[in-house]
């Protein structure tokens, strides 16, 4: 019964985390006047500022300064940390370059490529055995994109940046011992001086009123901090007590959302062209799904 009540949780947990990821184009949407290179600098910045104030409440700080400590004496976590700092730094960037640009949509099938291109990438470089379904969906994904490149005449370089970052992220997580809360704080804590640097030498960095009566932009900037670690947070919570499989079912939430958000809401460019390279995307999805599923009982098979 607890089992059951914990996947139930975690379930709840990780869907909260994607539908959050899903809807944060709005958030985005109400300071799209603000150059992208501000918001971005704001967001590490008020990330920062609320991971380490989380870390200081929860009573982690001890255990936070230890694990920097540890991590001074392993050259090759700094390296990782560093890399992951600069590439998740790229990825925000990408996004609210994307949303503010009216590209929802492209933001949308960069998250549909994505986890395809993490399965490319430990299939490549971590060896991972993989099934011809799951080859297949490969396939299917970079003949979509192919499409749409030589009918609609637009490479969709937002889409590819942004599921190729994000995989990257997710490679080097792999690589590192760290939980989600040290690691979002550590990441921030390393590009927060460039942020600071940017804020203070780009004359376009406007955006942030100094005086004292906070405005409306000034809120939305600062919750940037608050946006972007609790679907983090929840997320980290939630996978924790639920299987693999379900994840991956789940991270397709948050696109999803995006995907009618361009749509419906922002009512986007939306031609044949595209509507040909999503059912090929979505094709593609659903044959690694299934792939996966039909490879559960077995491995619940070994471990009886």
């Amino acid at each position: 019964m607890g089992n059951k009540s914990s996947f139930q949780q975690g379930m709840i947990l990780a869907f909260s985390a994607y539908l959050l990821w899903g809807f944060l184009p709005i958030y985005w949407k109400q300071i799209d006047t603000i150059e992208a290179g501000t918001i971005l600098a704001h967001r590490i910045i008020w990330s920062c500022v609320f991971m380490i104030l989380l870390v200081m409440v929860s009573g982690k700080w001890r255990a936070f300064v230890h694990t920097i400590k540890h991590m001074k004496q392993d050259r090759k976590k700094i390296i990782s940390i560093t890399l992951a700092s600069i590439v998740i730094t790229l990825n925000w960037f990408l996004f609210i370059f994307a949303v503010n640009g009216g590209h929802v949509l492209q933001a949308s099938l960069g998250y549909y490529i994505n986890p395809i291109l993490s399965i490319l990438l430990g299939l490549i470089i971590l060896k991972e055995p993989s099934t011809k379904a799951q080859i297949f969906s490969f396939i299917l994904a970079g003949a979509a994109v192919i499409y749409l490149t030589l009918g609609y005449g637009i490479f969709p370089w937002i889409s590819i940046f942004l599921a190729a970052s994000f995989a990257i992220y997710g490679f080097i997580k792999k690589t590192l011992d760290l939980s989600a809360m040290f690691g979002l704080t550590l990441e921030t804590l390393v590009m927060t001086p460039f942020a600071l640097l940017y804020i203070w030498l780009a004359p376009q960095a406007q955006g942030f009123s100094l005086n004292p009566i906070l405005t409306v932009e000034n809120l939305f900037l600062i919750g940037g901090g608050i946006v972007t670690a609790i679907p983090l947070l929840l997320f980290a919570a939630g996978a924790r007590r639920i299987p693999l499989a379900s994840v991956g079912f789940l991270q397709y939430v948050a696109p999803t959302v995006m995907f009618f958000l361009g749509v419906f809401l922002y009512k986007e460019s939306f031609t044949t062209h595209h509507m040909i390279t999503f059912l090929f995307i979505w094709l593609a999805l659903a044959i690694y799904m299934y792939s996966l599923y039909k490879q559960l009982p077995r491995k619940r098979g070994k471990k009886h």
